[in-house]
């Protein structure tokens, strides 16, 4: 085998190729280069020559500890992997003897490479150092250089990647620890990504033949794997061997129905139809070649222009935490994110999908059928284990290094999200939800506010035809303020004017204002507002709705704590207490008020909250009792 990482090192194969770069760890004046190989058998070696490891757990110590370069790992992990049924009472004190013994070897001139710190031990590598972490450095630059339109050198990167694999991960101590095989799997996963994408990188290169000389060995290992099966229909292909490329799309097809019960999805698809035609697949170099389900976008879309382009700017970080979007039911959370994703759509070639994380009568849907629909949508053939976390790692190890925008929409909680979400890289997700999910600590978030009143009455005459909201301009002010500058209202209330063409604006607006009949008025086909307003609701913890039926006595939307105070029955800071419940869902805004600071006189203006007005007309509803409409 080549010696990848000699070429790679010094620039002797490409001067062009990016090179792993040396930490802090590994340098020093006159220091001989530590070289640790996981990717087969165990072994470390410095200056080329190679390194004791010690016994059976010693080097299981090791192993455990390049399952995570870089990253503390606990005693306990440690005592489970060694001694997982009864450890002795000396494990802690064994332990310290194993770590000590390769911190000796690994680190003599205590550069502090293998430390322990309050999250467990760390094992310090760089990608110079260790071939796991080189192999994913390498398929990192792969990713960039086929991002960039350059296949060519995308495939040798990719290529001397898969090179360093000597063997299966830990081939002589998986046998042994549980978290060991846990590693192996997502590495073969890892791998088995990489491959497909050095195959396709390969194809583009008009150079067929060495995906058609090896890809039959990965199918072998791999045959419902869809992405896989459409590279080895494409190298068969243009290698001139049609039969076999035939035979190869049948008995994929039939694996799939026989034990998935599934349909070959779009890849496979389109590689199908090439070979029928005896054509070329038409792979535009750099566009989009996944999955593209979104709903349709909104012909009279209206506003929005800052919050679209915060998303926008906030999606186009590779890498970056998910993008929360957040306000409450109706608001447009759901239009805007599928704008935003149509608008993106060009900068995510490995697929652009949308799922909804509750049903209709606002329940959870469980995570597996989310998960199951996604990976079908994006043409992931992995069995997902019937475990939240294993799922989880499966998913997450196909998502590596494709270019995939995830839109996760109507999140009712962050736990909900937890196995869905990407892992660092390209792939994105923007997530709506009526909650603000204070759990979700590293996103992005945007609160998405009511429309202006010109971006509402914009959209109403979009609805309802210029000429007529001309003709009762002031009219159309009040429907659009009756709406709370609501979308979902909006269009609710738009689309009954536009059956009823009779009736004057004005009339339409009286009704509106009336508290007894606005819910009513505001529901055309699926669009009724109370319908959603339900569903809202329902999703509410008890005490949130508790609080909604206490302030719907409140005459206005708009009131201070202490009115609050007086309608729930409770002192200053228990009241705070339960409008800060509301702001969590999403019910509440947050109130607008100066910046508080010591120097606020007594006779400063008071805090003001505003609950949006049909919330408060539908709250009315739940306090009367069931079967009343305000």
């Amino acid at each position: 085998m080549t010696d990848t990482f000699t070429e790679i090192r010094t620039g002797e194969a490409d001067p062009g190729i990016p090179r792993a770069h040396a930490g802090k760890a590994g340098t020093g004046a006159g220091a001989a280069l530590l070289r640790i190989d996981l990717l087969g058998p165990l072994r470390a070696s410095r200056g080329g020559l190679p390194l004791p490891l010690g016994p059976l757990k010693q080097r299981l110590v090791l192993a455990v500890l390049l399952t995570r370069p870089n990253t503390p790992v606990s005693l306990e992990e440690l005592t489970d992997a060694l001694w997982p049924d009864d450890p002795p009472r000396t494990a802690r004190k064994n332990l310290q003897v194993y770590v000590s013994n390769l911190r000796r070897v690994l680190d003599p001139g205590d550069l502090g490479r293998l430390r322990h710190g309050p999250g467990g031990y760390v094992l310090h590598l760089t990608a110079d150092e260790c071939d796991s972490l080189q192999f994913d450095e390498l398929a990192r630059h792969g990713d960039a250089e086929l991002r960039a339109g350059a296949p060519n050198r995308a495939a040798l990167l990719y290529r001397r990647a898969l090179d360093l694999w000597r063997h299966a991960p830990f081939s002589d101590l998986a046998a042994r620890a549980d978290v060991l095989r846990a590693a192996v799997e997502r590495q073969h996963t890892r791998r088995l990504a990489v491959y497909e994408a050095w195959a396709e990188a390969q194809l583009e290169t008009g150079e067929p033949a060495p995906v058609a000389d090896t890809v039959d060995e990965m199918v072998s290992r791999h045959p419902l794997r869809e992405r896989l099966r459409a590279a080895q229909i494409t190298a068969l292909h243009r290698v001139g061997r049609r039969t076999e490329a035939l035979a190869a799309y049948d008995d994929c097809r039939q694996q799939l129905s026989r034990e998935l019960g599934l349909e070959p999805g779009t890849a496979l698809q389109s590689a199908y139809r090439c070979l029928l035609e005896n054509a070329a697949p038409s792979r535009p170099r750099g566009g989009p070649t996944g999955s593209r389900l979104l709903p349709p976008d909104l012909a009279d879309f209206t506003g929005r222009a800052r919050e679209r382009e915060a998303l926008s700017a906030q999606l186009g970080c590779e890498g970056g935490p998910p993008v929360l979007l957040t306000g409450p039911a109706g608001i447009g959370k759901t239009a805007l994110a599928v704008q935003v994703a149509h608008r993106l759509a060009a900068r995510y070639p490995d697929g652009v999908v949308a799922t909804r994380l509750c049903a209709e009568d606002g329940s959870t849907r469980p995570w597996s059928s989310v998960l199951a629909e996604l990976a079908r949508s994006l043409g992931c053939a992995e069995r997902l284990p019937p475990d939240r976390e294993e799922a989880a790692t499966v998913w997450r190890s196909w998502l590596s290094g494709r270019r995939v925008l995830l839109l996760l929409d109507d999140a009712p909680d962050a736990a909900a999200l937890g196995p869905l979400l990407p892992p660092s890289g390209p792939t994105a997700a923007l997530v709506t939800s009526r909650s603000r999910l204070p759990c979700l600590e590293s996103a992005h978030r945007t609160e998405l506010p009511p429309l202006s009143a010109d971006e509402a009455v914009h959209l109403l005459g979009r609805i309802i035809g210029r000429t007529r909201l001309a003709a009762e301009y002031g009219a159309a002010e009040r429907i659009v303020a009756a709406t709370g500058f609501l979308p979902l209202a909006l269009r609710a209330g738009g689309n009954r004017l536009s059956v009823l063409r009779h009736m004057p604006l004005g009339q339409y607006a009286d009704r509106l204002e009336d508290p007894s009949e606005a819910l009513d008025e505001l529901s055309s086909g699926g669009l009724g507002v109370r319908a959603r307003l339900s569903g809202a609701w329902a999703r509410l913890p008890g005490p949130a709705r508790v609080t909604l039926r206490a302030l719907a006595a409140l005459p206005d939307p708009a009131f201070s704590l202490p009115a609050a105070a007086r309608a729930l029955g409770l002192d200053g800071r228990e009241t705070q207490r339960a409008l800060e419940g509301l702001i969590d869902v999403g019910v509440l805004a947050p109130p607008s008020c100066p910046e508080v600071t010591a120097h606020r006189g007594a006779d400063a203006e008071p805090v003001r909250y505003e609950l949006p007005w049909l919330t408060l007309l539908f709250a009315r509803e739940q306090a009367a009792g069931p079967g009343t409409r305000c």
